[in-house]
């Protein structure tokens, strides 16, 4: 019996081995189809594993990269959450999970399991890029900082390091340690683009002209980025040096950008120089990607006058007065607005002012009787009151049956008092109008 016993412990063992042996084989397997690209045959076969092995999360694992790779994001997902649960020490894992729901936006999702793996291992970049990316996301500036800091006191010459430090400094406003930060990443790197465009950026608005020699430098580098091509353009632009911006935005659209902003640019550019003729080829390309837009059409009416071509340059002046007219109406509505909001606040004076821009886009003849009204009644401003007053019944002479309503006799009354004064107990008032 003993002998029988211990042959079946050893049968067993052998069994079980051979077992484990066999699923070590199986996942070496699955390894070199997804070597060679056989991701179909790979998914059909972690497929049958876990099948009967519902708890194996490196089959999981595997199955994920499979999908992955045949671009079925959602189920390489789903594999990888599964092979996070089953095994949620495995930091390889837990990583691909973080990852993936940083890339779906679920950024608060994956803000605790890259904590957690960063405090595992501090010295992971990896780790960190995700982390501080959800940082600077949620403007947290100082703590992103403080993880580019440790990795760069580590190795001071990274200039990747060195570039995330800057660009925080800039996000955060401290430009003076962002200027510090991308110099010193370009002294150690003198191409690195990235660091032209940052330090162009920061030093553009205390000097221009540093601002395009560093572009001018990057582009020399570089000259198929038209990132930097664009850059320049704008502060060029900016720095009404037409003639070089024009250049600059006809790279841009020569390269096959031909969006409405660098035709735009281009052609108002071109006619600031006075070259009407190059200017008016962009600007009618401007105008095809959008009808509306004012400036483009200003710029048409006015060039074509220019060139003489007065057909023209009138079609273009009525497309103009055609697609202002609704803004200047609501324009108008909105000085109206106001105004009243500072009438009810006692800002008379200032409310005048308002009631007198609403005019400039709309033709109301009451606006003047509230005019006429607050010099009266609030501002003891006798003439101006009557002036208004006045201006009031001129435009409404013309209609004889409003002309000659009570309410306008009674306005007609108050100017007479107005005008002459008299030390009597009644004195005329404006009627409400009914």
């Amino acid at each position: 019996m003993k002998r029988i016993s211990i042959s079946a412990i050893l049968l067993l063992f052998i069994l079980s081995i051979t077992a484990f042996s066999q699923a070590k084989t199986d996942n070496t397997k699955i390894d070199r189809m997804l070597i060679r690209g056989e991701f179909k045959r790979a998914i059909d076969t972690c497929k049958l594993i876990v099948s009967t092995d519902t708890l194996n999360s490196e089959i999981y694992y595997k199955l994920g990269l499979a999908y992955q790779n045949m671009m079925a994001d959602d189920k390489a997902f789903r594999c990888f959450r599964i092979a996070s649960q089953l095994s949620p020490d495995n930091d390889n894992y837990s990583f691909t999970v973080a990852k993936g729901l940083f890339n779906r936006g679920k950024t608060q999702q994956a803000k605790p399991i890259l904590l957690k793996l960063c405090v595992a291992d501090t010295s992971n970049w990896a780790y960190a890029y995700y982390l501080t990316a959800i940082y600077m996301q949620e403007d947290r500036y100082d703590d992103a900082i403080k993880v580019y800091d440790r990795f760069y006191r580590s190795d001071s010459t990274n200039p990747v390091y060195i570039d995330k430090i800057g660009f925080a400094c800039l996000q955060k406003e401290d430009f003076e340690k962002g200027i510090m930060m991308f110099k010193k990443s370009l002294s150690i790197n003198p191409v690195n683009l990235n660091a032209i465009k940052n330090l162009a950026y920061l030093t553009a608005s205390t000097s221009a002209d540093t601002a395009l020699q560093i572009l001018t430098k990057g582009i020399q580098i570089d000259s198929t980025d038209m990132d930097l091509y664009a850059r320049r353009a704008a502060i060029r632009f900016t720095i009404f040096d037409f003639k070089e911006a024009s250049m600059d935005y006809i790279k841009l659209i020569n390269s096959g950008d031909s969006s409405l902003f660098n035709l735009k640019r281009a052609g108002i550019a071109r006619a600031n120089v006075n070259e009407s003729k190059e200017a008016i080829p962009y600007l009618l390309r401007a105008y095809k990607k959008d009808t509306s837009d004012y400036t483009v059409l200003s710029y048409l009416a006015r060039h074509y006058e220019s060139l003489k071509e007065f057909k023209k340059s009138e079609y273009y002046s009525r497309a103009l007065i055609k697609v202002l007219n609704p803004v200047t109406g609501q324009l108008g509505l909105n000085h109206l607005l106001l105004a009243e909001v500072l009438k009810k606040d006692g800002r008379y004076t200032e409310a005048v002012t308002e009631y007198l821009k609403s005019q400039e886009f709309r033709s109301d003849n009451s606006v003047y009787m509230i005019i006429a009204n607050l010099y009266d009644e609030k501002l003891n401003n006798t003439s101006k009151a009557i002036y208004y007053y006045e201006l009031y019944l001129n435009k409404i002479r013309k209609n004889k049956d409003e002309y000659e309503s009570d309410y306008n006799n009674s306005i007609r009354k108050r100017v007479e008092s107005l005008k002459n004064p008299k030390p009597a107990n009644k004195v005329y008032s404006i009627k409400d109008k009914k």
